[in-house]
């Protein structure tokens, strides 16, 4: 297992340049670049700024891993899904184009105006065209556990089961909503058929993160574990101390 980050927030203010260079410095190996930020890497660059990102990552040691979109397929309104299945191609072109792994979607909740069953199918067709979309292309799809109700594992669970596409799995994102009387087994045991990307947050709380990391071994997990933490006042400083910790944990879970 290797320790990423999603520039969701302690990042989202460097640049493309600072933000290889700090990573490099303090010992992570890969990023999650979320729409919106500063290093402004977005579908809207043409092929000559897309071959400058996956050049300028191939000489890091930083592997751009994936794009944090804000795609979302919960909406009861069939044109507002298509809209946003078409952004989410966008972004595996771009994923295709710059060398990334994946690309995250999420859903954001489970509309009163729809059936639960019906909207648990938007999801999965949507996610399914992407699948269809992204294999062609080398790029996978990892839907956020995220949202009110959504985040729940067993609604997860089932938006999975309806995708039904092997390069569609679920970005495991460390909510309380996983914890069943203090364990996050069950609901891992649920998702795990599906885990292709984790993230984590803050490793000081009380989150069951030695179960976790030890879950995670047992299943053979073999990617990354990405950190998505709210913003400080001194990141340099912050990432530091989240690498010694990340690595202790990963040590004592072996």
């Amino acid at each position: 297992m290797q320790l990423g980050a999603v520039t969701y927030n302690v990042l989202k203010d460097w640049d493309l340049e600072t933000l290889i260079t700090k990573l490099e410095e303090t010992g992570f190996e890969a990023v999650e670049l979320r729409t919106t930020h500063k290093h402004g890497v977005e579908p809207s660059l043409d092929k000559a700024a897309r071959d400058q990102v996956r050049r300028r990552f191939e000489r890091s040691k930083v592997r751009l891993l994936s794009y944090g979109t804000t795609c979302e397929f919960h909406s009861p309104d069939a044109a507002v899904r298509r809209q946003q299945v078409e952004t989410g191609k966008t972004f595996i072109d771009l994923a295709h184009d710059t060398g990334a792994w994946g690309i995250k979607v999420r859903p954001n909740g489970l509309p009163k105006e729809a059936a639960p069953e019906t909207t648990i199918g938007n999801i999965g067709a949507s996610l399914r065209e992407l699948g269809d979309y992204g294999a062609g292309r080398g790029v996978e799809i990892w839907m956020e556990v995220h949202g009110r109700d959504t985040q729940n594992p067993p609604v997860s669970a089932a938006i999975m089961k309806a995708a039904r596409h092997e390069s569609v799995g679920v970005c495991w994102n460390s909510n309380p909503t996983d914890i069943v009387k203090g364990s996050v087994k069950p609901s891992f045991e649920l998702l795990k058929p599906w885990i292709k990307n984790v993230h984590i947050n803050e490793l000081s709380n009380d989150y069951p993160w030695r179960e976790l990391f030890t879950l995670l071994r047992q299943a053979k997990y073999e990617r990354y574990l990405l950190c998505e933490a709210q913003e400080s006042k001194e990141p340099e400083r912050f990432l530091r101390w989240y690498k010694a910790l990340f690595t202790e944990l990963n040590r004592a879970c072996a």
